[in-house]
């Protein structure tokens, strides 16, 4: 039974909580970037190297059975050992394009927090002291 408590305890701590929905939002965040680099940049980087597809660049490293095509897919199926370039510069690409949008999301929420700071906090309630001090002004101000 106290294991029971000790793990609801700890999964309901605020920490956990955050955690979990950061690894989603994460998850759902890699997609993003992922589509972002396969649908969006490659093909303009593509276009502009004139027409070169990086994710299918490799050197095929042992013999190349009979029937099998030389292209990355089939060599890859058959089992054909490969120095597979091309998708480690995808996976280089992929990388930077996901730091850089990190960057650019905690640069953004610091100047979000830095604003806030900024911001001047209202006056505080005057103590009892200083509002009788305020009315002793005031009336000796009348006379």
């Amino acid at each position: 039974m106290g294991f029971i408590k000790e793990f609801k305890e700890f999964a309901s701590k605020g920490n956990v909580m955050d955690m979990a929905v950061g690894v989603i939002i994460g998850g759902a965040f890699g997609k993003i970037v992922t589509s972002l680099v396969g649908d969006v940049i490659m093909p303009l980087v593509s276009l502009a190297t004139g027409g070169m597809d990086f994710t299918n660049q490799y050197v095929a490293l042992g013999d190349i059975p009979e029937g099998v095509a030389n292209n990355y897919a089939a060599l890859k199926e058959a089992g054909v050992s490969m120095f597979a370039y091309g998708a480690f510069i995808q996976n280089i690409i992929d990388f930077l394009i996901i730091a850089l949008c990190i960057f650019l999301m905690v640069k953004g929420i610091n100047k979000l927090k830095k604003k806030k700071e900024e911001e001047p906090a209202a006056d505080p309630e005057p103590s009892a002291e200083e509002k009788l001090l305020t009315e002793i002004r005031d009336l000796l101000a009348k006379k």
